[in-house]
């Protein structure tokens, strides 16, 4: 099928879908969630092919992390659609309401997009999470993957429409595009009127071509270029612990911090440690002049560095002289995504948090905790960096849009 014959087919299941109940809805969740398990041993057929084909091929070693499963992961994947079915269900919710001098009563209430179209890289587990929130927000799905993934992908895929379908509603609430070509895409970025909203979800490269050649709207995730700043009141004991999370929790997710900032006045008395614990970690570093005067094994940090979100085991450091500087360093490479800023100092805080531009401010925590189930939200669609519609992690109500409810008794304008 083409694109358009598959955005059709996903308007139908949409019309369905918007008046679902939450109980069949929810039930379909549990049957995917189900369905992922029972059938995990030709899940992780597909994806052992793929990895194949991607180490053929090349891949760096944080695509094919993102890439790989594993049956802890198929089974976290539907853990996560279980905690979706027992989050409330945003469509029918009254945003606001009141009632008019001249009697009429208003409401405004949340209801589905529609068809929600997504673009995204070499990420499984991001198949069954955008398959399910759009589920549960009453929206059909156009998931188009990376060709890296499409073994993957099409095996996950199947077994969500058969799950679907078993539970009541249209198979073609969930449909997979062809990955093999761009074509899709560029069908996908041009089918205004048939599908609603276009999200994105990878490197800079595609969420800028999809912005920009989109005639869909468009929801923008952005890229990470996440920062720690460690104050000059910092806690160093707290900050080396906070910084090396930042960094090695995980080094192939956006909110992964890639920049360290050091206050000088605390230089002496953190960066020993914290440069010892990343390199123990296996973490390259990047850094000043300032910096190297610590470690031999620091290599000379570039302007390209300080703007680089690495999504592997190295990070740019750099000395500032002031939260001033810290902030002005942030404004300049920063993306808008999660900054952090470690410090006992209420008044820094505060000062940080006003002046950063970003998603997510984080104060003595690290960057790692802007995730939709991290803020309690369950999975999530992305963390947008916009700041129209959805900002930070796209939970279930960043899935919808709202219309307005007028009900009176004969009253004429």
């Amino acid at each position: 099928m083409s694109v358009v014959e598959q955005a059709q087919r996903a308007r139908t299941a949409a019309a369905e879908l918007a008046v679902a109940t939450r109980s069949v809805k929810d039930a379909a969740l549990h049957a995917m969630a189900d369905a992922l398990v029972a059938r995990t041993p030709e899940i992780l057929a597909a994806n052992g092919a793929d990895l194949a084909t991607g180490r053929e091929g090349g891949l760096n070693a944080a695509v094919l992390d993102r890439l790989a499963l594993d049956t802890g992961r198929v089974a976290d994947i539907a853990d996560a659609l279980r905690q979706m079915a027992a989050l409330p269900d945003p469509i029918g919710e009254v945003v606001r309401g009141s009632t008019l001098p001249n009697g009429l009563e208003l409401r405004q209430v949340r209801v589905p997009f529609g068809v929600v179209g997504i673009v995204y890289e070499a990420r499984p587990n991001v198949t069954v999470d955008a398959a399910g929130i759009c589920l549960k927000s009453g929206n059909a799905v156009l998931l188009r993957g990376s060709s890296s993934a499409a073994q993957s992908n099409a095996a996950l895929v199947a077994v969500l429409r058969d799950a679907v379908a078993g539970a009541g509603l249209p198979a073609d609430s969930v449909q997979l595009l062809d990955a093999t070509t761009r074509d899709s895409v560029k069908e996908l970025m041009r089918a205004r009127g048939l599908v609603d909203v276009l999200i994105p979800r990878g490197g800079a490269a595609l969420i800028r071509t999809v912005v920009e050649e989109s005639t869909v709207p468009v929801i923008e995730t952005g890229v990470g270029n996440c920062h720690v700043y460690v104050d000059a009141a910092a806690d160093v004991s707290k900050a080396v612990a906070i910084a090396l999370n930042a960094k090695t929790q995980r080094l192939s997710t956006c909110n992964t911090a890639e920049s360290l900032l050091v206050h000088a006045a605390v230089a002496d008395a953190f960066l020993p440690p914290a440069l010892a614990a990343l390199a123990a970690a296996g973490v390259t570093v990047h850094g000043c002049a300032e910096v190297a005067r610590y470690s031999a094994a620091v290599l000379p940090a570039t302007d390209e560095d300080y703007a680089t979100e690495y999504l592997s085991a190295d990070i740019s450091v750099a000395v500032v002289d002031s939260l001033d500087a810290a902030v002005a360093h942030i404004r300049r490479y920063g993306t808008g995504h999660t900054e952090a800023i470690v410090t006992d100092s209420q008044p820094a805080a505060r000062e940080f948090v006003a002046r950063v531009d970003a998603a997510a401010v984080m104060v003595n925590a690290s960057t790692r905790f802007t995730d939709g189930g991290e803020f309690g939200f369950g999975a999530e669609i992305g963390i947008s960096t916009q700041k129209l519609h959805a900002r930070g992690p796209m939970g279930l109500p960043e899935l919808t849009s709202t219309k307005y409810v007028v009900t009176g008794d004969g009253q004429l304008r």
